[in-house]
């Protein structure tokens, strides 16, 4: 990973031995594969995708309840980038980090191993699906004080991922911004 600030402002996990989330996601794609290829069968491609992506949301929120959860201080935006060690493992990401404080934590993705695995596998189709989509949910699973703005991604062509987290200061959440109209 290369990034532009070298201090984070929350130290990793203790226990970021655990799978990072690139295998997760290798494991999770050998699974799915066959079953979208028969949904993709027997139902066409856009009901195979609307299948894959409701299937993905659910899991993907109830994934930020669960780090969420284990959060002994509670959550903020510095609880989620000592996450972040989780999706870099493996060399996943190449990352320049372009702010990061206590209300703002954003990023470009420069190289995405997940990307790459996914087209790797015949998936490319459903990459936006299987990951990409995901991001906004977690974090929705995470705290909701927390917002997502992405305008562009390397899985759907994109020179770069541009990821922009910011936290709600009022405390509620407000509507999401866009992510990809087909992710």
């Amino acid at each position: 990973m290369t990034t532009t600030n070298s201090t984070p402002i929350a130290a990793p996990h203790a226990d970021d031995d655990r799978l990072g989330i690139l295998a997760r996601r290798r494991i999770e794609a050998e699974i799915i594969k066959p079953i979208y290829q028969i949904l993709k069968r027997d139902l066409g491609t856009e009901k195979a995708q609307a299948v894959i992506g409701e299937a993905v949301r659910g899991a993907a929120v109830a994934a930020g309840a669960t780090f969420a959860a284990q959060e002994k201080n509670g959550t903020s935006i510095a609880s989620f980038v000592a996450l972040q060690v989780l999706w870099e493992k493996d060399d996943a990401l190449n990352v320049s980090v372009q702010r990061e404080d206590a209300a703002h934590y954003d990023y470009d993705v420069h190289r995405c191993r997940y990307a790459e695995m996914y087209h790797e596998m015949g998936l490319g189709e459903i990459g936006h699906l299987l990951s990409c989509a995901r991001d906004a949910l977690f974090i929705e699973g995470y705290d909701s004080r927390i917002e997502l703005t992405r305008t562009t991604t390397l899985m759907q062509g994109g020179p770069r991922c541009d990821f922009r987290y910011r936290m709600n200061d009022a405390g509620e959440s407000s509507p999401r911004s866009a992510e990809h109209s087909d992710e």
